[in-house]
Protein backbone atom coordinates (compact mmCIF):
# COMPACT_ATOMS: atom_id res chain seq x y z
CA UNK A 1 0.00 0.00 0.00
CA UNK A 2 1.35 3.33 -0.98
CA UNK A 3 1.30 6.02 1.78
CA UNK A 4 -1.20 7.70 -0.12
CA UNK A 5 -3.34 4.96 -0.44
CA UNK A 6 -2.87 4.47 3.54
CA UNK A 7 -3.60 8.26 4.08
CA UNK A 8 -6.58 8.11 2.17
CA UNK A 9 -8.07 4.44 4.44
CA UNK A 10 -7.27 6.79 7.19
CA UNK A 11 -9.70 9.26 6.19
CA UNK A 12 -12.18 6.95 5.27
CA UNK A 13 -11.80 5.23 8.72
CA UNK A 14 -12.10 8.93 10.35
CA UNK A 15 -15.30 9.36 8.24
CA UNK A 16 -17.05 6.41 8.90
CA UNK A 17 -16.62 7.04 12.47
CA UNK A 18 -17.95 10.44 12.80
CA UNK A 19 -20.84 9.07 10.79
CA UNK A 20 -20.71 6.49 13.46
CA UNK A 21 -20.46 8.85 16.56
CA UNK A 22 -23.13 11.00 14.99
CA UNK A 23 -26.08 8.60 14.91
CA UNK A 24 -25.15 7.38 18.15
CA UNK A 25 -25.18 11.52 19.76
CA UNK A 26 -28.68 11.41 17.82
CA UNK A 27 -29.69 8.38 19.41
CA UNK A 28 -28.35 9.54 23.15
CA UNK A 29 -30.36 12.94 22.72
CA UNK A 30 -33.54 11.24 21.54
CA UNK A 31 -33.31 9.10 24.56
CA UNK A 32 -32.34 12.24 27.16
CA UNK A 33 -35.43 14.24 25.83
CA UNK A 34 -37.64 11.16 26.49
CA UNK A 35 -36.74 10.45 30.09
CA UNK A 36 -39.20 13.79 31.63
CA UNK A 37 -39.95 12.52 35.36
CA UNK A 38 -38.16 13.64 38.18
CA UNK A 39 -38.33 11.79 41.19
CA UNK A 40 -36.56 10.90 44.72
CA UNK A 41 -34.90 7.45 44.19
CA UNK A 42 -34.41 4.98 46.58
CA UNK A 43 -31.23 3.00 45.50
CA UNK A 44 -29.77 -0.29 46.84
CA UNK A 45 -26.34 -0.69 47.09
CA UNK A 46 -25.53 -4.62 47.82
CA UNK A 47 -23.07 -7.69 46.89
CA UNK A 48 -20.38 -9.48 48.48
CA UNK A 49 -17.85 -7.16 46.89
CA UNK A 50 -16.28 -4.18 48.59
CA UNK A 51 -17.44 -0.63 47.85
CA UNK A 52 -21.43 -0.72 48.99
CA UNK A 53 -20.85 1.71 51.68
CA UNK A 54 -17.97 3.65 49.53
CA UNK A 55 -20.09 4.40 47.15
CA UNK A 56 -22.59 5.65 49.27
CA UNK A 57 -20.74 8.43 50.96
CA UNK A 58 -19.62 9.37 47.26
CA UNK A 59 -23.16 10.17 47.01
CA UNK A 60 -23.12 12.05 49.25
CA UNK A 61 -20.51 14.25 48.36
CA UNK A 62 -22.20 15.09 45.44
CA UNK A 63 -25.58 16.21 47.03
CA UNK A 64 -23.40 18.08 49.03
CA UNK A 65 -21.70 19.75 45.72
CA UNK A 66 -25.11 20.87 44.78
CA UNK A 67 -25.45 22.59 48.38
CA UNK A 68 -28.06 19.17 49.47
CA UNK A 69 -28.57 18.61 53.13
CA UNK A 70 -27.75 14.99 53.46
CA UNK A 71 -28.41 12.81 56.29
CA UNK A 72 -26.44 9.28 57.39
CA UNK A 73 -27.50 6.59 59.87
CA UNK A 74 -24.90 3.91 60.26
CA UNK A 75 -26.51 0.38 61.44
CA UNK A 76 -23.75 -1.45 62.24
CA UNK A 77 -19.86 0.42 62.22
CA UNK A 78 -19.03 0.99 65.65
CA UNK A 79 -17.82 4.22 66.76
CA UNK A 80 -14.34 4.36 65.60
CA UNK A 81 -12.84 6.77 63.46
CA UNK A 82 -13.12 6.57 59.85
CA UNK A 83 -11.33 8.56 56.65
CA UNK A 84 -15.46 9.27 55.39
CA UNK A 85 -16.65 10.72 58.86
CA UNK A 86 -13.32 13.00 59.48
CA UNK A 87 -13.94 14.41 55.60
CA UNK A 88 -17.53 14.79 55.95
CA UNK A 89 -17.21 17.15 59.57
CA UNK A 90 -15.71 19.12 57.08
CA UNK A 91 -19.22 20.06 55.94
CA UNK A 92 -21.00 20.51 59.39
CA UNK A 93 -23.32 22.69 57.72
CA UNK A 94 -24.74 20.22 55.14
CA UNK A 95 -24.11 16.98 56.57
CA UNK A 96 -25.14 14.77 59.67
CA UNK A 97 -23.23 11.68 60.52
CA UNK A 98 -24.97 9.53 62.86
CA UNK A 99 -23.25 6.17 64.08
CA UNK A 100 -25.39 4.17 65.96
CA UNK A 101 -23.99 0.57 65.17
CA UNK A 102 -22.12 -1.08 68.22
CA UNK A 103 -20.12 -3.26 66.07
CA UNK A 104 -20.47 -6.07 64.15
CA UNK A 105 -22.59 -9.36 65.98
CA UNK A 106 -19.80 -11.23 66.73
CA UNK A 107 -18.11 -7.99 68.20
CA UNK A 108 -21.18 -7.85 71.28
CA UNK A 109 -21.72 -10.67 71.45
CA UNK A 110 -25.58 -9.56 72.69
CA UNK A 111 -28.62 -9.93 70.08
CA UNK A 112 -30.79 -8.49 72.66
CA UNK A 113 -28.51 -4.94 72.78
CA UNK A 114 -28.37 -4.94 68.52
CA UNK A 115 -31.64 -5.23 68.06
CA UNK A 116 -31.65 -2.17 70.58
CA UNK A 117 -29.67 -0.02 68.52
CA UNK A 118 -30.79 -1.52 65.30
CA UNK A 119 -34.54 0.06 66.61
CA UNK A 120 -32.81 3.53 68.28
CA UNK A 121 -31.11 3.83 64.55
CA UNK A 122 -34.49 3.16 62.48
CA UNK A 123 -36.31 5.60 64.87
CA UNK A 124 -33.58 8.29 63.80
CA UNK A 125 -33.82 7.03 59.85
CA UNK A 126 -37.44 7.84 60.02
CA UNK A 127 -36.76 10.84 62.02
CA UNK A 128 -34.36 12.22 59.03
CA UNK A 129 -36.39 11.13 56.17
CA UNK A 130 -39.76 13.45 57.40
CA UNK A 131 -37.80 16.17 58.05
CA UNK A 132 -37.81 18.18 54.85
CA UNK A 133 -34.39 19.71 55.23
CA UNK A 134 -32.86 16.68 54.17
CA UNK A 135 -32.41 16.12 50.13
CA UNK A 136 -30.93 12.75 50.32
CA UNK A 137 -30.48 10.04 53.46
CA UNK A 138 -28.18 7.38 53.14
CA UNK A 139 -28.73 4.36 55.92
CA UNK A 140 -26.05 2.72 56.19
CA UNK A 141 -25.55 -1.10 56.25
CA UNK A 142 -29.53 -1.12 57.24
CA UNK A 143 -29.67 -4.47 54.58
CA UNK A 144 -27.76 -6.06 57.28
CA UNK A 145 -30.12 -5.54 60.02
CA UNK A 146 -32.31 -6.85 58.08
CA UNK A 147 -31.01 -10.24 57.11
CA UNK A 148 -30.73 -10.54 60.66
CA UNK A 149 -34.48 -10.06 61.31
CA UNK A 150 -33.45 -7.25 63.92
CA UNK A 151 -36.47 -5.00 62.18
CA UNK A 152 -39.34 -5.85 60.63
CA UNK A 153 -38.97 -6.38 57.16
CA UNK A 154 -42.48 -5.13 55.76
CA UNK A 155 -42.57 -1.84 58.07
CA UNK A 156 -39.15 -1.05 56.87
CA UNK A 157 -39.87 -1.71 52.84
CA UNK A 158 -43.22 0.00 53.47
CA UNK A 159 -41.38 3.49 55.25
CA UNK A 160 -38.96 3.42 52.19
CA UNK A 161 -41.45 3.38 49.62
CA UNK A 162 -43.84 5.84 51.33
CA UNK A 163 -41.37 8.54 51.89
CA UNK A 164 -41.46 11.95 50.64
CA UNK A 165 -41.44 12.31 47.13
CA UNK A 166 -38.90 14.51 46.23
CA UNK A 167 -36.09 12.28 49.13
CA UNK A 168 -33.27 10.32 47.65
CA UNK A 169 -32.54 7.40 49.81
CA UNK A 170 -29.63 4.97 49.60
CA UNK A 171 -29.53 1.78 51.52
CA UNK A 172 -26.25 -0.32 51.39
CA UNK A 173 -25.20 -3.70 52.78
CA UNK A 174 -24.63 -6.88 51.27
CA UNK A 175 -27.49 -9.95 50.51
CA UNK A 176 -30.29 -7.07 50.44
CA UNK A 177 -33.83 -8.99 50.76
CA UNK A 178 -35.63 -9.35 47.39
CA UNK A 179 -39.06 -6.78 48.57
CA UNK A 180 -35.96 -4.07 49.11
CA UNK A 181 -34.93 -4.84 45.25
CA UNK A 182 -38.32 -4.65 44.66
CA UNK A 183 -38.97 -1.11 45.67
CA UNK A 184 -35.91 0.32 44.76
CA UNK A 185 -35.55 2.37 41.15
CA UNK A 186 -31.56 1.67 41.69
CA UNK A 187 -29.58 -1.32 42.82
CA UNK A 188 -25.96 -1.82 41.97
CA UNK A 189 -24.71 -5.60 43.04
CA UNK A 190 -20.45 -5.09 44.28
CA UNK A 191 -19.11 -8.80 42.82
CA UNK A 192 -15.94 -9.48 44.72
CA UNK A 193 -13.20 -10.72 42.10
CA UNK A 194 -10.04 -10.23 44.53
CA UNK A 195 -10.02 -9.23 47.49
CA UNK A 196 -6.10 -8.45 49.22
CA UNK A 197 -7.46 -9.17 52.83
CA UNK A 198 -7.25 -13.32 51.69
CA UNK A 199 -3.51 -12.80 50.51
CA UNK A 200 -2.91 -11.81 54.17
CA UNK A 201 -2.66 -7.84 53.76
CA UNK A 202 -4.38 -5.94 56.45
CA UNK A 203 -7.32 -3.22 56.18
CA UNK A 204 -5.19 0.23 55.63
CA UNK A 205 -6.11 3.45 56.12
CA UNK A 206 -7.36 5.43 53.47
CA UNK A 207 -8.82 2.26 51.49
CA UNK A 208 -10.34 0.34 54.13
CA UNK A 209 -11.29 2.87 56.59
Amino acid sequence: MSPDDATESQAEANLRHAEKMKKRQALQERRLASRTEEKGLLMVHTGNGKGKSTAAFGLAMRAVGHGMRVGIVQFVKGNWSTGEQVALERFEDLVDLHTMGEGFTWTTQDRERDIAAAKAAWAKSLELMADPRYGMVILDELNIVLRTGYLPLEEVVAALAGRRPELHVCVTGRNAKPELIAAADLVTEMTLVKHPFEAGIKAQAGVEF
